[in-house]
Formats: C-alpha cells, structure tokens, sequence
C-alpha cells in the first residue's frame, strides 16, 4: 500500500541498491548459527522477527508476567524501514509492531552470556547488537516496552 500511495520508484537507491530490491530481500533463515549458538550457549529464548515485528513477535517467547525493554536505539535501523515510515506516514511504534526495522532474530541470554554469545555469532558472519534486557513486567501477559523512540 506504501508504494502504492506514494507512487515509489523503485529503481530509487535505498542503503546503496534499488528500493525494488530492499523491499523484496527474502526473510533470512539462521538455523546454522543458532544451532552452533546453542552447542556453547545456553538460550533461554529466541523469536525470528518475520510475519509481525518485534512487539508482536517477542512477547510470543517470554513467560507472563515478563517484559522486554528494548532500546531502539541500539542497532542501525536499514535504510529502507526510514522509508517506509516516511513514504507511508506510519507510526514509529507501529514500525515496530508490523516490520523487523533490522532485527532479524532475538535470541535471549542470560547476562552473562551476552558477550560470548555476540562473539560466537560474529564469528559466523552474523551482525549483532545486545538491544535489551528482560524483567519482570506489570501485566499479566508478557508485552515489549520501547525506549529510544522520539
């Protein structure tokens, strides 16, 4: 509907290649690293961010009465999700809601285990930023706070 409305062109350069080709870039799959992931690491849990964004992915894979706070702030958010936002009028929360905004899996950790878990996955090629934490929450089912919006 985005392109539709705004009447995109698509041969239109977005993070240094055509928007037709940003938009269409299939959904990556990480089985091989999560696997090599979870031989050192343990994972407490894990949601590939497809078919919803991270609001409504993660909360899919925490226990009720938990929280994630995530700081949006904490990755480079691609090219093409700041146009999307723009060519579309949408809602920065509403990103995150319906796209990945750059967050292709979430895999969490304990504390501890960040760091190895970063370096394991650098390692395998993969880019990785630590985007939060979990905690206990305030409501009964297990929600996504975002901090870092403006």
């Amino acid at each position: 509907k985005i392109i539709e409305v705004s009447k995109a062109d698509l041969s239109q350069k977005v993070d240094g290649r055509p928007l037709a080709d940003a938009l269409m870039e299939p959904t990556r799959i990480y089985v091989k690293q999560i696997l090599k992931l979870g031989a050192q690491v343990k994972i407490k849990a894990m949601a590939h961010i497809t078919g919803g964004g991270i609001t409504e992915n993660l909360p899919r894979v925490l226990p009720p009465h938990y929280r994630a706070l995530i700081d949006t702030k904490a990755w480079r958010r691609p090219e093409v999700f700041s146009w999307l936002q723009e060519a579309g009028g949408v809602d920065a929360r509403e990103m995150f809601r319906t796209f990945n905004c750059g967050i292709g899996m979430c895999v969490v950790v304990a504390k501890e285990d960040a760091e190895r878990a970063r370096a394991l996955l650098e390692a395998e090629g993969e880019s990785v930023s630590v985007i939060g934490r979990i905690e206990p929450g305030d409501l009964e089912e297990a929600y996504v706070e975002l901090t870092g919006i403006a």
